[in-house]
């Protein structure tokens, strides 16, 4: 009932925030000054809905929910820091799945591709760390510094350019967007919008045109098309967060992961992201 309420609230004043500008930006001819003095004419406000029509309408209607009430300010304020856990399922080939456990650390950059990143993961039979720092990936097994397999290295990367965080900073990043046709999915309205970052890597977000949640985002690489769902939507420390995603290469499953706990804010040690 109360996030319920929380998102009414949230819906009218970006009614009302979206009228403000359409009201602002309304052309005005100037008229001969009066000889005698007359009331000032008041504006008239914006009746109904504002129809949203640009990409930019979206994605920042979409920044003001995930980040309610101060949108991009709340994110930056509150997501300096990650410290996530949970467990991913992975999908060979040939079918067989393999659970492992996980620690994710972040501190936040002002773009994303000076992002600082490390994902700890504990599979049955080995345990080993990704790390993202100064724009390059390396691994890191029994406290030795080794290079990773191409593969891992772009599943790893594919997961921040290709990620929520392309979307929600893409005016930081330096990215373009572009807005898609409107399209259903099981019954699901969609705005479509392309965000397109520096290094011309391009990805498709689905936002929900009900509640302005990215649901689905889809890209291509290597001649290989994939599709990430997001579920499980909840509050985390007033910012929006998807508790379970599942990623598919080629219409077969191959990633599903689900948060267990993630908190923001806190200390993250600058050594975890270290070479040495």
């Amino acid at each position: 009932m109360f996030l319920f309420s929380r998102s009414v609230l949230a819906f009218v004043l970006l009614t009302f925030s979206w009228a403000a500008v359409a009201v602002a930006q309304t052309p005005v001819t100037p008229t001969p000054t009066p000889t005698a003095k007359k009331p000032e004419p008041t504006p008239t406000p914006a009746k109904g809905p504002i129809k949203i029509t640009t990409a930019e309408q979206v994605v920042e209607s979409a920044i003001f929910f995930y980040g309610y009430p101060g949108g991009r300010a709340t994110l930056n304020q509150i997501r300096k820091t990650t410290r996530e856990r949970g467990k991913t399922n992975y999908t060979a080939a040939d079918g067989k799945v393999e659970e492992a456990t996980y620690q994710r650390f972040v501190i936040r950059a002002e773009t994303l591709g000076k992002e600082r990143i490390r994902i700890d993961q504990d599979f049955p039979n080995a345990k080993y760390s990704l790390v993202l720092s100064d724009e390059k990936i390396f691994g890191i097994y029994n406290n030795t510094v080794f290079t990773p397999r191409e593969d891992a290295s772009k599943g790893f990367e594919n997961q921040v350019v290709h990620g929520l965080e392309a979307f929600l900073r893409y005016k930081e990043n330096g990215s373009t967007i572009d807005l898609g046709t409107r399209e259903k999915v099981m019954g699901v309205d969609f705005y479509v919008v392309d965000v397109t970052d520096k290094q011309d890597r391009k990805t498709r977000f689905y936002v929900s045109a009900k509640s302005f949640r990215v649901l689905m985002l889809t890209y291509e690489d290597g001649g290989v098309k994939y599709r990430r769902k997001f579920y499980d939507y909840n509050y985390a420390q007033g910012t929006l967060v998807p508790f379970r995603s599942v990623l598919w290469a080629d219409e077969k499953q191959v990633e599903e992961t689900e948060v267990g706990t993630i908190t923001f804010g806190q200390k993250v040690d600058e050594e975890l992201f270290k070479a040495s």
